[in-house]
């Protein structure tokens, strides 16, 4: 397997990683194998706080809309919570983002693009940012204004104006016309307009033709999900912010791509400088912005990094954690040190939901301790 960043990162910080060539490797056909976890005490308090009776009419509460946990590339837990079923493509929200990443990664080890290369080299309207390159949109750190607010700041919120009113039929177009306040790649600002400007460039990088399928040509098809959908606005272009739908057992797959090294099977689908670099922590970030779920960026993924002067966002998860994050409670760890991969969706809407606390449940229940 192909050294990545998320090995070499281990290491760095302190740990071992056991390699996943170690054992005969399970990998997912047209289903995943099952082998659930026997009940335990640690399996009822990760249910306790996963799906804990909460007040529908006030909308409090964690609420949990399917909860799969899969080790070593076999399922060992799974659970929904009506509506949602096993069968169910259920709304990404901005785990979209890490797909997109993901497969802008088959795309670079297509030779299509570079990190440093201009926006405006793939994306015209962007030709009065010249400076913007690809790498500073996946970091976030493209400079341009921007307000990431959401339901509770709907009147000066960029992403609400794109995704629902003025914005809404060329996302990237609106996104590529607010001026900038900071210098590219000196900024991390949280910004979904950032990610739909990455999605129409995409377009230009594969032609035309390619664009119209090319995730699931380039990503889900090798995958084997087949649960995809990801709507696009009305010029065309994926809404990369929000907008993918697909099972939980299907989400599981990319997560089970990134925690081996961009490997499925015996193809390398994402190169591991794509991996390395998904995985890096923006050089700029300060933890006094916004990020979702305190955690660290990195390229389109979400970090559990320590940074100097600041502690691990989520001190009971490993320090090499990976995760695809979304609005409402949306989750998709990826634990390489444990061989975890844990898929959770959900309508949390108070805010009371912790990364931390489900992640540290789900270790105490189906982490097996790692040998040096």
């Amino acid at each position: 397997m192909p050294t990545s960043l998320l090995r070499r990162l281990s290491l760095a910080l302190g740990f071992s990683l056991a390699a996943s060539t170690a054992v005969a490797e399970s990998w997912p056909q047209a289903d995943w194998q099952s082998q659930p976890a026997q009940p335990s005490a640690a399996i009822a308090e990760l249910e306790a706080y996963a799906f804990a009776p909460r007040d529908d009419v006030e909308r409090k509460g964690v609420r949990t809309d399917a909860l799969l946990v899969i080790r070593d590339g076999q399922i060992v837990y799974e659970r929904y919570a009506e509506p949602t079923t096993a069968q169910t493509p259920h709304l990404s929200w901005s785990m979209a983002k890490s797909l997109l990443a993901t497969t802008l990664g088959v795309a670079y080890g297509q030779g299509r693009f570079k990190l440093d290369a201009p926006v405006a080299q793939y994306y015209p309207p962007m030709a009065d940012h010249p400076q913007i390159k690809i790498g500073h949109l996946l970091n976030w750190a493209s400079g341009l204004a921007w307000q990431e607010d959401y339901e509770y700041a709907p009147l000066k919120s960029s992403v609400v104006a794109m995704l629902y009113t003025r914005g809404r039929d060329d996302m990237a177009a609106f996104t590529a016309a607010h001026e900038a306040d900071a210098a590219p790649g000196t900024r991390f600002r949280y910004s979904s307009g950032d990610s739909n400007l990455l999605a129409a460039a995409l377009r230009g990088m594969v032609g035309e033709q390619a664009y119209a399928d090319y995730p699931w040509t380039a990503l889900f098809g090798p995958l084997g999900i087949s649960s995809a959908t990801w709507e696009r606005d009305a010029s065309g272009t994926f809404i990369a912010s929000s907008y993918a739908y697909m099972t939980a057992r299907d989400l599981a797959r990319v997560g089970l791509l990134m925690q081996r090294g961009g490997r499925w099977g015996e193809r390398q689908l994402l190169p591991a400088a794509w991996v390395d670099f998904v995985a890096t922590p923006f050089a700029g970030y300060q933890p006094q912005g916004f990020a979702p779920g305190d955690a660290v960026p990195g390229g389109h993924w979400w970090l559990n990094a320590e940074l100097p002067g600041s502690t691990r966002p989520w001190p009971d998860a490993p320090a090499d954690t990976i995760a695809a994050l979304g609005h409402w409670g949306q989750g998709l760890y990826v634990m390489p040190q444990e061989n975890l991969v844990v898929v959770r969706y959900a309508d949390d809407r108070d805010g009371g939901f912790q990364h931390n606390e489900l992640l540290k449940r789900v270790r105490a229940a189906f982490a097996v301790e790692v040998q040096p």
